[in-house]
């Protein structure tokens, strides 16, 4: 089969083995999936010394299961989260501890957002937000639009500041979000708003590493208050701000607990449910439910869909145009 892979700097197609199904795995094959621009530039450039797989965050119709797998059936459209198992390929073998089965009610095109919905939904978790508080989001790029869209449907109140006038424009008029491209009129927002307290967590997605607004959100946080670290940012903070504030600071690693855990992915060994009430795979659910009950719109994520053929020049498309993202379309699946 076919793959989109980085090679020494430079993204291609590829002949790959196709995958082989395992006790525990789903076979998938692939009508679409989602680009996440930022991360996946990073492995190209990183794949200058090797060969990178790209791509995490797919959906696809089932082919085949596994012996052990239960509540999937061949014919389903399902969504399916997190790399190695999920890249840009024709077919897929996915654990289905990293797979969510999708109602006629959800749009196949949005599912393949599977990956950003689920690290945005452990991102908001992990800011420990409870109803009516509020939050800062920082940078609206994929990740930060969709934790901006999610946490306006849970009814906090959401502040955003992205540079980037056209993705700003694009949350201006969703219920809920207030959206800043002036870092200054922002901060006046925050002070109004809160009446001096500041915002309960600041939840940072910009990228770069060393972002003015890092060791500024502790300006913008109450007392002792959460900053989550979800883009890739450096954890630069002032102690005696920190010690002031007494400021929670954390990082969101990927989609929750059971990444890169070997026993809970691909052997399907599930946290116990009391214990461990949000791993990876039930935010992936929480995700598609959102789906389906209209309750979030990722309807302007797709800007840009393009044929698996010509993906390998999906990340020179984006460089030369304003879309936000793109889903690449495989003849798989229709």
């Amino acid at each position: 089969m076919k793959a989109l892979q980085a090679h020494n700097g430079v993204a291609k197609l590829v002949e790959i083995q196709s995958p082989e199904l395992f006790a525990t795995g789903v076979l998938v094959e692939t009508i679409y999936t989602a680009v996440s621009p930022g991360t996946e530039r990073l492995l190209i450039e990183g794949s200058k010394d090797g060969v990178r797989q790209l791509g995490y965050s797919a959906v696809g119709k089932v082919k085949q299961i596994g012996q052990s797998v239960k509540g999937i059936q061949v014919g389903d459209v399902v969504a399916c989260y997190g790399a190695p198992y999920v890249g840009h390929m024709e077919q897929l073998v996915v654990p289905e501890t990293l797979v969510a089965k999708c109602s006629a009610d959800v749009i196949p095109q949005h599912a393949a957002f599977a990956a950003h919905g689920t690290i945005a939904i452990h991102a908001i978790r992990q800011g420990q937000l409870q109803f009516g508080e509020s939050v800062v989001v920082i940078g609206l790029g994929v990740l930060g639009q969709m934790i901006a869209k999610i946490c306006a449907a849970a009814s906090y109140d959401v502040i955003c500041y992205e540079p980037n006038e056209k993705r700003a424009e694009m949350l201006k008029h969703t219920p809920g979000i207030e959206v800043f491209s002036d870092l200054m009129k922002m901060e006046q927002h925050i002070t109004t708003f809160t009446n001096g307290h500041g915002v309960d967590a600041v939840l940072l997605c910009a990228g770069g590493k060393h972002s003015e607004t890092t060791p500024r959100s502790l300006e913008w946080v109450r007392k002792q208050g959460r900053i989550v670290i979800v883009g890739d940012v450096e954890p630069q903070f002032n102690r005696e701000q920190l010690f002031i504030k007494e400021a929670i600071v954390t990082i969101s690693r990927a989609g929750g607990p059971g990444r890169y855990d070997a026993r809970y992915e691909k052997e399907a060994m599930d946290y116990p449910y009391h214990y461990v009430r949000w791993t990876e795979g039930r935010n992936l659910a929480a995700y598609i439910r959102l789906l389906e009950r209209k309750a979030i719109d990722v309807s302007d994520f797709v800007q840009m869909q393009i044929p698996f053929k010509n993906s390998a020049d999906v990340y020179n498309m984006l460089e030369n145009s304003e879309a936000l993202t793109a889903i690449i379309e495989y003849l798989g699946g229709n």
